[in-house]
């Protein structure tokens, strides 16, 4: 997985250069409270980069198998569990968080009991059972991850109640036992803890149970596999496509960007009765078919032995290797992955980049301004005499009083900015969302028929997406009451003020839309009409609940940090102006004293003026080197 390092490697050079950036940034004293928190968005953006492949299928088709060959042959064996029959019960995350230690955390399947998501449970370290993983003992962690094969059988009702039975579905009839239990899954998620070293540089792997588990687990439906950058959906080249694995491509993936069809298992098909070309034309035939009934060209579906591939890797039998097939599969993976995540990553920073040097170029600017204005006063006091420089005394200490007569007339538009500020949080507020959905799930749980429960579930996001145009609303109004106080005070004072950053909830807007448009995807169809079904869908109404609760709550970490960032110019170029009135008043004060001191003063007047011109290049080749790490670490480097 040569692209993937290259990938981890692009994200360290960007890493160290946006360190630089912040310690120069710092050092030249550039770094205020807003400057900072834009770079530490950069940095957040980098250092939390992830690439999500998520592996779908019906039980018995090999993902695991394929998760082994593709990423994790270089251990000399299979690191997640692979045999005939279910080998993974739950959904299982494989990632790397340098914060824990080696481990599996087990989300006992209870949970699905109450009206939590598995996202919320993410923030309850105390949910999880924590097995610890002893990297130099094979046979103990072969133990550890048996766990996501563990079932338990539970009586009928409670299996009900988890949303894992169905009495009237055909589909669930052999899962009832004599005894009236049900076979279920002992965890509902598990996440593995591990220092791969492709783990290590962000990438994230999901293996998903059987095709039934896609239909019943919200996080998966709603959220895991929505949000993967690359979907392999995993069928068996000798069944080709079934009415399931159709099901589930229409209902849950799609065609679309990273989204692949693998074919695994051809070595069933090599029949040793007939030659090579025979074997390729009945694989070639298979890839076609399911390429037309899933509505694919051709070169999206890749034929391969997953189990052959890992095998040649683990022995160094390179022809087996190239037989198997997973290279091309492997190429177009990383083909469709990398550039993508590249792409959108690069876009970001980028427009956080533009960002700060608007700020930094405006920061300098006033201070070049500000020094100049002080250089030609003094250069103008030459051979003036005591009482002309006193004159110029009065006239700055009156300049500094009618300041301060504006800055108290601009406390009245603060106030104004702190009462919109609280309106604003009011109308994105996360409680409102707890309560409307608590609104909805006591509708879910009086409503008889799944119909009866689409319009509560729908008037949710419609309060959702009013109380994010109210928002945007707002944001609208404090930029034009911000925008005017700058211009008003900047006006009355003769200062060069940037206008305030803007902000925009649309993409927050987005976002609902597309959890609806997955809430109806799933519960649009006739298949939940049946009033045994409304445990199901109340599950995954928490799961929906629980995502536009993160929606409003990452809409509201953005305000908070526009707020913060909104007044800073403001405010920094007050604060820099009283103090350069404060240094006009005392170097003429002092000229006053002693007025052999003039040309000593115009002389460091003039040194900071160069000054300031050497610190504004610096920054200018501190935002060049982060572009530079965008487009190539390499020239980076060799700088």
């Amino acid at each position: 997985m040569q692209q993937i390092q290259e990938y981890g490697a692009w994200r360290a050079a960007i890493a160290r250069a946006l360190d630089a950036y912040r310690a120069a940034l710092q050092a030249l004293e550039l770094g205020d409270a807003a400057t900072l928190a834009r770079v530490g968005q950069a940095q957040a953006r980098v250092r939390d980069d992830r690439l999500s492949v998520a592996f779908v299928a019906e039980f018995s088709r090999g993902k695991s198998e394929l998760i082994n060959a593709i990423f994790f042959a270089d251990y000399g064996k299979r690191i997640l569990p692979s045999a005939a029959g279910r080998t993974t019960m739950c959904p299982t995350e494989l990632l790397y968080d340098a914060a824990l230690p080696p481990c599996i955390r087990l989300l006992p399947i209870a949970t699905r009991a109450s009206n939590l998501s598995t996202a919320d449970y993410r923030e309850d370290p105390s949910a999880w059972t924590v097995i610890p993983l002893d990297l130099d003992a094979p046979d103990s962690m072969s133990a550890a991850f048996r766990q996501v094969s563990l079932t338990r059988r539970v009586p009928s009702e409670q299996a009900q109640n988890y949303g894992l039975y169905d009495p009237l579905d055909p589909d669930h009839a052999d899962a009832l036992g004599p005894d009236g239990t049900v076979e279920i899954s002992q965890w509902r998620h598990a996440i593995i803890n591990l220092p791969h070293p492709l783990l290590k540089q962000g990438l994230v792997i999901l293996d998903t149970p059987g095709l039934n588990a896609i239909g019943t687990e919200p996080e998966l439906t709603l959220n895991l596999i929505p949000n993967a950058h690359a979907v392999l959906f995993v069928l068996a080249a000798e069944t080709g496509v079934t009415r399931s694995d159709i099901d589930v491509w229409r209902t849950h993936i799609g065609a679309g960007p990273g989204r692949l069809v693998v074919l695994n298992k051809i070595d069933a098909m090599w029949d040793p009765l007939k030659d090579d070309a025979g074997n390729e034309a009945e694989i070639a035939r298979q890839q076609r078919g399911v390429a037309q009934q899933l509505g694919l060209e051709i070169d999206q579906v890749f034929p391969v032995s997953a189990q052959q591939a890992l095998v040649g890797r683990i022995h160094g039998d390179m022809d087996l290797f190239e037989r198997s097939r997973v290279g091309a599969l492997e190429a177009a993976l990383l083909h469709s992955l990398i550039p993508q995540k590249k792409t959108i990553l690069a876009r970001q920073l980028r427009e956080d980049l533009a960002t700060l040097e608007g700020a930094l170029g405006a920061a300098l600017g006033a201070r070049t301004r500000d020094l100049v204005e002080q250089l030609q006063e003094l250069k103008s006091l030459r051979g003036k005499n005591q009482a002309v420089l006193a004159l110029m005394m009065r006239r700055i200490e009156a300049e500094r009083k009618d300041f301060d007569a504006g800055l108290l007339r601009l406390q009245e538009a603060r106030t104004r900015f702190a009462a919109l500020s609280t309106q604003l949080y009011t109308l994105l507020g996360v409680d409102g969302v707890a309560r409307q959905a608590e609104s909805v799930r006591l509708a879910l749980q009086a409503a008889r028929f799944a119909t009866g429960m689409r319009a509560p579930v729908r008037a949710f996001f419609d309060e959702a997406r009013a109380a994010l145009d109210a928002s945007e609303a707002k944001v609208g109004e404090i930029a034009a009451t911000t925008e005017a106080m700058v211009r008003s005070f900047a006006a009355e004072h003769g200062l060069t003020l940037s206008p305030p950053p803007s902000l925009t909830l649309a993409r927050y807007r987005e976002e609902i839309d597309a959890i609806e448009t997955l809430y109806l995807k799933q519960f649009g169809t006739a298949t939940l009409l049946m009033t045994s079904r409304a445990t199901l869908m109340e599950r995954f109404f928490d799961s929906i609940a629980s995502r536009v609760r993160r929606v409003f709550r990452a809409a509201n970490a953005d305000v908070e940090a526009w707020l913060k960032v909104i007044m800073a110019p403001l405010e920094t170029q007050i604060r820099q102006h009283k103090e350069q009135l404060r240094h006009r008043l005392a170097s003429i004060q002092r000229i006053h004293d002693a007025t052999d001191s003039l040309e000593q003063k115009i002389a460091a007047f003039e040194a900071r003026q160069g000054e300031l011109e050497r610190q504004r290049r610096q920054v200018q080749d501190l935002g060049a080197a982060v572009c530079t790490a965008l487009d190539e670490p390499a020239l980076l480097e060799a700088a």
